[in-house]
């Protein structure tokens, strides 16, 4: 790691660049014993390096953001209380770069079990777009006192009650696989993200089409002759995620561009879809395209 010399602040830019980490290393605590892990994934880049070894062994991690919170948000939320109390914060910027060291006591509770760890943090941070984004996070135990027992209780909490962040995290990845599955031909993949009373709905289908079908059964038979259909397929290059306040629910858009092995033609599409998925199965899905391309490319106006 790229090890940073403390510099002068003197000028108002470096003022405000130490405020802005100060402010992240307090938010990571702040929004991790809040479990508000929708907000903390953006204090990070698009790659961590993560070194817990002090404290649980191993060796260090290269994770996502959305990896890292998804680890989080499995224990975290299940303590009754966590308290993250972070002091001694200290800024060192060179440039684009930055490091920032902090000291901090931690405290879990779950019924009348305790554990607290006592070390301290050092971050590696990079400005990017503007703004100052964490790429290296690393751990160093000094002390600890309680038991680790806590965790277990914590563990099952959280799994009996997954917060909101887990659950979207679900919904995407159903989402994700049904689409993926189309571009693969995999149709048992296909056949596994649907609920058994699943409902797409297609409401702007042209004349000759269902503008609804109901049931996972009819779905895989509606789906059937996909893979005899379509030869090379893209719908999930482009695709954007708007999460909805119901974490089971979410909006997404696409862009569909598939070869048409019958007409020999190039399906280009743009989609928006409302999901609502429970239990990491697809129950609706409300799909919304121009019918235009779909007759052109299947050549329905042709028949």
């Amino acid at each position: 790691m790229t090890v940073l010399t403390a510099q002068p602040v003197t000028a108002a830019a470096n003022v405000t660049d130490v405020a802005a980490i100060e402010t992240i290393v307090e938010s990571v605590a702040v929004l991790a014993d809040s479990g508000n892990f929708e907000s903390l994934e953006k204090l990070y880049a698009d790659e961590i390096h993560v070194d817990y070894t002090s404290l649980s062994g191993g060796a260090p991690e290269l994770k996502s953001p959305q990896a890292l919170m998804t680890e989080w948000a499995a224990v975290l939320p299940g303590f009754d209380r966590t308290r993250h109390n972070i002091s001694n914060i200290e800024v060192a910027l060179s440039g684009r770069q930055a490091t920032a060291t902090a000291d901090v006591t931690a405290d879990h509770y779950v019924g009348d079990m305790h554990w607290q760890v006592v070390g301290s943090y050092r971050y590696e941070l990079l400005r990017s777009d503007g703004r100052w984004v964490i790429t290296s996070m690393t751990f160093s135990l000094r002390d600890e006192q309680g038991s680790r027992d806590v965790f277990g209780p914590a563990m099952d909490n959280a799994s009996a009650n997954p917060p909101s962040y887990v659950v979207r995290q679900q919904t995407m990845a159903a989402v994700r696989t049904f689409l993926t599955s189309l571009e693969e031909k995999d149709m048992e993949k296909f056949a596994s993200v649907w609920a058994d009373d699943a409902v797409q709905d297609m409401p702007y289908s042209p004349d000759g089409h269902p503008k609804r079908v109901v049931g996972k059964n009819s779905l895989v038979a509606m789906y059937a002759g996909w893979p005899d259909n379509a030869g090379s397929a893209d719908f999930t290059s482009q695709l954007v995620f708007y999460p909805m306040q119901d974490p089971e629910t979410i909006f997404a858009e696409f862009k569909g561009d598939v070869e048409i092995i019958p007409t020999g033609r190039q399906y280009l599409q743009t989609y928006g879809g409302l999901f609502h998925v429970v239990d990491g199965k697809i129950k609706l899905f409300r799909e919304y395209y121009d019918p235009a391309p779909f007759a052109w490319a299947f050549g329905l106006n042709e028949r």
